[in-house]
């Protein structure tokens, strides 16, 4: 899958100044999209044309085809500060949101199409996909699933993967915050986030395991290709992991969120996150050893239910459950220096605050449908991005 165009950045391993080594990490958001028929607001193939329309408005490192001929993928240049961030995020979405609307499309921001069948037949045509098909079967039938990944600039890769280990317990937290996939097909699926449910599907998806060092990151990634639970290093789907390509550590659990205003706060959240745990490592701390089925059973609850109830605490060793919001309270805790050095900390607890209190964006699409007599369509036409 692409990842951030890196145009403009400085060179991967370029040396670092000791006034750059405390300044905040880059950052660049990939969103995917469904596009959905302007009258219907049913999921149609027709992403070779809106996508070679996005390209000719945003250029070519800045839009890509996914799987399904039902979506369209953005992804974002490497960024710095809160504000080109959200420039850019705006920017892609209104202007792929326009190049939808020239092919009678609405590009919609949920983790599954909320009317019409999401995945292929018909794939996109590219080797990889048709490669997928031939490998995995029947598995890729209901794959036009839209996730939010954010890379967050690590060039040390030992110290990447060290890092991650401090992540992997935080993954359900994300997932609960932004579950934005309730229906499919038509269908209450009874599901916050129904999109990691089809994602988990993948073998080589899910929480990562604990890795000891970078050797060991390299062992797990080749048995995994070896074993054809992945074609390549890239086909790594862990909610968390260091990029194969990038200086970078990639959260890819969250569902595309509703609103650019949301991404953005969101990726910031990342961003302070990730360099929480770069610091953590570098400063010899620990990271708890999650046991990764207890890993995998939290995730499955912040998809069921969101911020309802419970999640067990995987970010401690104890994993004792708590109420969503009292970990929230623990995660503000740990990533509010962070924000508030960049000036960043209004807009992600603006953001928080919300979620808490209107819900997530799951929450919002049945909110809309509920206002609507049941009426799916107005889901859909409440979500689409207006062209920019």
């Amino acid at each position: 899958m692409p990842e951030p165009s890196d145009a403009g950045a400085p060179a991967a391993g370029a040396p670092v100044s000791p006034d750059e080594v405390t300044a905040p990490p880059t950052l660049g958001v990939e969103e995917e999209f469904v596009l959905a028929d302007r009258d219907s607001g049913a999921a149609v193939h027709r992403g070779p044309a809106v996508v070679r329309a996005a390209l000719a408005r945003l250029g070519a490192p800045h839009v890509t085809a996914e799987v399904s001929q039902a979506q369209l993928e953005t992804v974002s240049g490497v960024c710095r500060t809160a504000a080109e961030l959200a420039a850019e995020i705006a920017r892609l979405r209104g202007g792929a949101a326009a190049a939808a609307a020239e092919h009678g499309c609405l590009l919609v921001p949920s983790g599954t199409p909320v009317l019409g069948r999401p995945g292929p037949p018909p794939f996109t045509d590219k080797p990889r996909y048709r490669a997928f098909a031939d490998h995995f079967g029947p598995l890729v039938r209901d794959q036009g699933v839209n996730s939010c990944h954010v890379h967050v600039g690590v060039a040390d890769r030992e110290v990447a993967v060290r890092a991650v280990n401090h992540l992997r317990g935080w993954m359900p937290l994300l997932l609960a915050l932004t579950g934005n996939s309730p229906y499919d097909d038509g269908t209450d699926t009874g599901y916050a986030s129904w999109r990691s449910m089809v994602w988990s599907r993948w073998p080589s998806a899910g929480p990562p395991p604990y890795l000891r060092d970078a050797a060991h990151h390299e062992r797990v990634v080749g048995r995994l290709v070896a074993t054809g639970a992945a074609m390549d290093p890239g086909m790594i789907y862990w909610h968390v992991r260091p990029s194969p390509r990038l200086p970078t550590i990639e959260v890819r659990v969250a569902d595309v969120l509703p609103e650019a205003e949301a991404a953005t706060a969101y990726a910031l959240l990342v961003r302070a996150l990730v360099w929480g745990a770069v610091d953590a490592v570098r400063a010899g701390e620990p990271a708890p050893e999650v046991p990764d089925p207890l890993l995998r059973a939290a995730c499955w609850q912040a998809a069921r239910y969101g911020t309802s109830g419970t999640l067990p605490a995987t970010h401690t060793p104890e994993c004792a459950p708590a109420a969503v919001g009292r970990l929230v309270e623990e995660l503000w805790k740990r990533v509010e220096p962070r924000l508030s050095g960049c000036g960043d900390d209004r807009r992600v607890g603006d953001w928080l605050d919300d979620v808490q209190r209107r819900g997530t964006g799951a929450d919002r699409q049945r909110r809309t449908a509920g206002r609507h007599g049941d009426r799916l369509g107005a889901v859909v036409d409440d979500l689409a991005v207006r062209p920019g």
